[in-house]
């Protein structure tokens, strides 16, 4: 299948502090790849970097065959990264939020057809603020897919959620999959790791 990422002795240090420390994996293309580790272990620092949010310190990093360190822009049109709903404007309503978010990109997938996707349709006219947990989630989830993305990255996507919204999230993961997308996700969940991923990368905090 071959890797679609490739992360070869990454490294970011804070002062003293050694947030990641030596970190390589491959991710092939059309797995679901997990990051599991405890809170605080470098599991969203590590997936930041891969994104172009944070420069490591040492290391490499290849996405799609592109120089991820040299040319974060590129990579930035073939990733999707699910943000936290709470970054949101809470008066937005889901439609115009998912077509705003398209409309930073070259290309986008129609708003009609994310709020498909993650199960959203009959809150389209809802303020973010009226959605429970699960549909934030779920929304987060639809605005990581408004450019069509080669590898999408979700970071813990289901915390703080009942088992049914976490569940709800699963599924869409499982579609995702199912359309040939890379996915990388980190989680503390076992259960969820277990359940989605085919593979993982642990990393020790120590």
């Amino acid at each position: 299948m071959g890797n679609i990422i490739e992360v070869i002795n990454l490294g970011k240090k804070y002062g003293e502090l050694n947030a990641v420390n030596g970190v390589s994996f491959g991710v092939e293309n059309g797995e679901i790849f997990g990051i599991l580790g405890p809170n605080g272990a470098g599991k969203t620092t590590t997936v930041e970097m891969i994104e172009g949010l944070r420069k490591p310190n040492s290391g490499s990093i290849t996405v799609c065959g592109i120089d991820a360190l040299k040319e974060p822009e590129r990579i930035k049109q073939k990733i999707g990264v699910q943000l936290q709903a709470t970054s949101l404007y809470d008066n937005i309503r889901v439609k115009e939020v998912i077509e705003l978010f398209g409309g930073y990109y070259k290309k986008s997938i129609p708003a009609t057809q994310i709020m498909e996707e993650v199960s959203l349709t009959e809150k389209k006219n809802s303020a973010v603020s009226q959605l429970s947990g699960g549909q934030k989630q779920r929304l987060s989830v639809g605005l990581a897919l408004v450019n069509d993305p080669d590898v999408i990255f979700l970071d813990e996507p289901t915390t703080g959620l009942d088992p049914q919204a976490r569940h709800n999230v699963w599924s869409i993961v499982e579609k995702l999959r199912d359309r040939g997308k890379t996915i990388v996700m980190t989680t503390h969940y076992m259960e969820e790791a277990e359940h989605l991923c085919h593979r993982l990368a642990i990393i020790d905090p120590r």
